[in-house]
């Protein structure tokens, strides 16, 4: 058990590093307009999770979806959703928004726990109910310091916690979830694909050579971390996945800062670290919920 524990830790953690410094990959296509990249990432999603279907011989699980209006529904739902979460992100990266799409995953759990209180009725601990009054509080100092509402980080945020609510009432396995949702949205994005390059917004002209695979590739580190992630989150307590799940906007945090050079004023400086200090009161609550258990298996 312990050693299924530490590779399903590897795996989660693997899974958010990779989504915290992608922020470079989709700078390599900085120069294609950023739905024609969104639409290119859906088209190549879908061509790799059908492959990775095929492999493990799964197509019957996808028969079964199409009996049931429910679900193909929902699926749709969520497809527009993650379209929506990949899209935001892919513009905010490539137009300078990096720190605002690392403040969009530092508010996305908080905003996760709203939603389990309010629609699911789950309880959240003490240390989390701070958690989500700092997080409140940094955002409207933000506002109100600033003078600029960050919608970005909300459309990030707010996309992502709608879609693992709505996900949540799926009886699909992630892998054939992941599937019917990019294939929901294929249609629309082959033909914002057509169009777009049929009116030279597209990417002929603008990628040669070695380039194009970037676009193939866009299905590959989509997926595969997706996948890690749905297989490494059911092998852990809950609480490991709630201290790991920070890795993601620390490090786009600072490829945000390092490597993209944005500036941080003071007054954006001030929100994050009122929202940092909410954390903090969440990852204490799990590592002591951790060390409890463990001292509980001893």
């Amino acid at each position: 058990m312990k050693k299924k524990t530490t590779w399903g830790s590897i795996s989660v953690a693997f899974a958010y590093a990779c989504w915290g410094v992608l922020t470079i990959f989709w700078n390599l296509l900085g120069e294609v307009d950023s739905l024609y990249i969104l639409a290119q990432r859906i088209i190549w999603s879908m061509v790799f999770m059908g492959i990775y279907m095929a492999v493990l011989h799964k197509w019957k699980e996808i028969a079964e979806v199409f009996k049931s209006r429910r679900e193909l529904a929902i699926c749709f739902v969520c497809g527009i959703l993650i379209t929506i979460n990949w899209g935001v992100y892919i513009f905010a990266v490539n137009s300078g928004h990096v720190l605002d799409a690392s403040l969009g995953y530092f508010l996305e759990p908080v905003l996760v726990g709203a939603i389990g209180m309010l629609v699911f009725r789950e309880r959240l601990s003490k240390l989390e109910k701070i958690t989500f009054v700092f997080s409140v509080a940094g955002l409207a100092y933000m506002i109100a310091a600033t003078r600029t509402f960050p919608v970005l980080a909300l459309l990030i945020a707010g996309s992502f916690a709608v879609y693992g609510a709505v996900k949540k009432t799926l009886k699909l396995t992630p892998h054939t979830s992941l599937f019917m949702e990019t294939l929901c949205m294929t249609p629309f994005a082959l033909l914002f694909a057509v169009y777009a390059d049929a009116k030279g917004a597209g990417s002929i002209g603008i990628l040669q050579g070695a380039q194009l695979l970037l676009l193939p590739a866009c299905g590959i580190i989509t997926s595969v971390p997706l996948l890690m992630f749905n297989r490494g989150v059911r092998q852990i307590p809950y609480y490991i996945s709630g201290i790991l799940m920070y890795i993601n906007p620390t490090l786009q945090f600072l490829m945000g800062l390092f490597y993209f050079k944005e500036e941080l004023d003071q007054n954006r400086l001030i929100a994050f670290v009122i929202i940092w200090i909410g954390v903090l009161f969440t990852v204490y609550d799990k590592l002591r919920l951790m060390r409890n258990k463990a001292e509980v298996s001893i």
